[in-house]
C-alpha cells in the first residue's frame, strides 16, 4: 500500500542509485522496448536468460522485448579517439525470472564505460559497483576475479576449447575433484592441475589474494597490476569486504577482464554483475574496451526487501474543526526530516505507520508507534 506517493523500497533505492552515477558523471541512456530479434539471437550466449519474448511487426519482421541493456548500448556506442562513453541506466527488461521460472518485467539499474579504457576506468567501475551495493543494504560483499589470469593459465598449457569450457564450469562450483578429474582426461600437466586447483578454492581479501596469486601467476603481471588499482582505489575510498573469488568466471569468448558480482544480506543470489567484456565488444566490430554491471532490482522484491514494514513514517491525526492551515504548517514541520507524513482525521483501516501523532490546535502530541 502507498499513500502520498511514497516510493517503494526499491524505487527508492533506484533514485539514489541514479544520482551516485550522475555524481561520477555518467549520463542517462534510454533505449526502445524492443530490437530485431536477430539482434539478440546472434548474441544469445551474452544474454543471462536465453528465452526471449518475440513478436512479428507490421512489417513482418520478428522482434523481440529488450531481454538485455548492455548489447543495446554496445550497438549504439560512439567510437572516438581518445573517447569513453559512461552511462547508466534504469530499464525495465523482459526475461524469465530465477525464481518463478515465468516471463517477468524486472527493473534494471546499471552503468556501462565503452571506447579506449584505461585503468582509472576500471577502478572507477568497480568502484561504483561498492558503492551501489554500499547504497542498498549495510552488510555486502564483492567478489572480483580476472578472466585474463584464467586465459593466461590455459595458454600457458595449450588447453584445448573444450577443455576450457569444462574446467570454467568446474570453477564455477568449486570442484576441486571435478578439476583434477578433468584434467587427468586432458591429460595435462601435474604443475597445470596444481595451479587450477589453487585457484578454484582462492578465497581471501583482495589484497592477500593478489599476494598469493603472484607466487603461483607471476607471468600474469598486467592482470595482477589491474587488480592492485582496484584494491588501492577501493580502499582510500573505505570500501572493505572485497574476496578475490575465482568462481566468479564468465564466458571467455565475451569477457576479458575483471569480473565481479555483489551480494548483499538476506539475498542468497548474486544482486549486482558485472565485468570487463573487451571480447564481445571485437565480436560487435568495436575497437575499443567496454566494462559495466547490472543491478537486479527485483531481488529485493523477490525475497521480501523491497517493502518498508509501513507504508508511512508518520500518521498525524487531526480534529474536523482543525484549521487547514495549521494542519498544513504541522505537516510541512513533520516532513522536513525527510519523513513520510499522512494526514487524516481517523486511523485508515489496515495502514502500516511508525509514529502516530495528534494535532491539538498547533501542538503536536505523540499517541503511539507500530512496525
Amino acid at each position: 500500500m502507498e499513500q502520498n506517493g511514497a516510493l517503494k523500497r526499491d524505487e527508492q533505492i533506484a533514485v539514489q542509485l541514479r544520482m551516485l552515477y550522475q555524481t561520477y558523471g555518467y549520463l542517462r541512456y534510454k533505449m526502445n522496448k524492443f530490437e530485431e530479434y536477430d539482434f539478440y539471437a546472434e548474441n544469445k550466449d551474452f544474454l543471462v536468460s536465453k528465452e526471449i519474448i518475440t513478436f512479428t511487426d507490421t512489417s513482418g519482421k520478428l522482434m523481440a522485448l529488450k531481454p538485455d541493456v548492455t548489447l543495446s548500448i554496445i550497438k549504439n556506442c560512439r567510437e572516438q579517439s581518445g573517447y569513453v562513453q559512461k552511462v547508466y541506466y534504469q530499464e525495465n527488461v523482459y526475461r524469465v525470472s530465477s525464481g518463478t521460472r515465468n516471463f517477468k518485467e524486472i527493473m534494471q539499474s546499471g552503468l556501462e564505460c565503452v571506447g579506449e579504457l584505461g585503468i582509472y576506468d576500471v577502478c572507477e567501475t568497480v568502484l561504483l559497483a561498492a558503492l551501489s551495493l554500499q547504497t542498498i543494504a549495510k552488510r555486502w560483499t564483492l567478489d572480483l576475479s580476472h578472466m585474463g589470469i584464467l586465459s593466461g593459465v590455459m595458454d600457458r598449457w595449450q588447453i584445448s576449447a573444450k577443455t576450457r569450457h569444462a574446467l570454467m564450469s568446474c570453477l564455477r562450483r568449486k570442484s576441486v575433484d571435478e578439476i583434477r578429474s578433468v584434467c587427468r582426461e586432458a591429460g595435462l600437466q601435474p604443475d597445470a592441475a596444481e595451479t587450477l586447483e589453487v585457484l578454484c578454492q582462492l578465497y581471501a581479501p583482495l589484497e592477500e589474494g593478489i599476494d598469493r596469486l603472484e607466487r603461483i601467476c607471476p607471468e600474469q603481471a598486467a592482470a595482477l597490476a589491474e587488480l592492485r588499482a582496484v584494491g588501492s582505489v577501493l580502499q582510500r575510498a573505505g570500501c572493505g569486504n572485497i574476496h578475490l573469488d575465482f568462481s566468479i568466471v564468465n564466458d571467455m569468448e565475451y569477457y576479458s577482464g575483471i569480473t565481479f558480482q555483489g551480494f548483499v544480506e538476506g539475498i542468497p543470489d548474486s544482486l549486482l554483475s558485472g565485468g570487463a567484456y573487451g571480447n564481445l565488444m571485437r565480436k560487435m566490430g568495436k575497437q575499443g574496451g567496454g566494462i559495466g554491471f547490472a543491478v537486479y532490482l527485483d531481488q529485493l522484491e523477490r525475497y521480501g526487501l523491497a517493502e518498508k514494514p509501513y507504508d508511512v513514517d508518520t500518521l498525524l491525526l487531526y480534529d474536523t474543526d482543525a484549521r487547514p492551515e495549521d494542519v498544513a504548517s504541522a505537516v510541512r514541520t513533520l516532513a522536513a526530516s525527510g519523513a513520510t507524513v499522512l494526514a487524516e482525521r481517523m486511523v485508515p483501516e489496515s495502514l502500516r505507520f511508525r509514529l502516530l501523532l495528534k494535532l491539538k490546535g498547533k501542538e503536536i502530541e505523540c499517541v503511539a508507534g507500530n512496525g
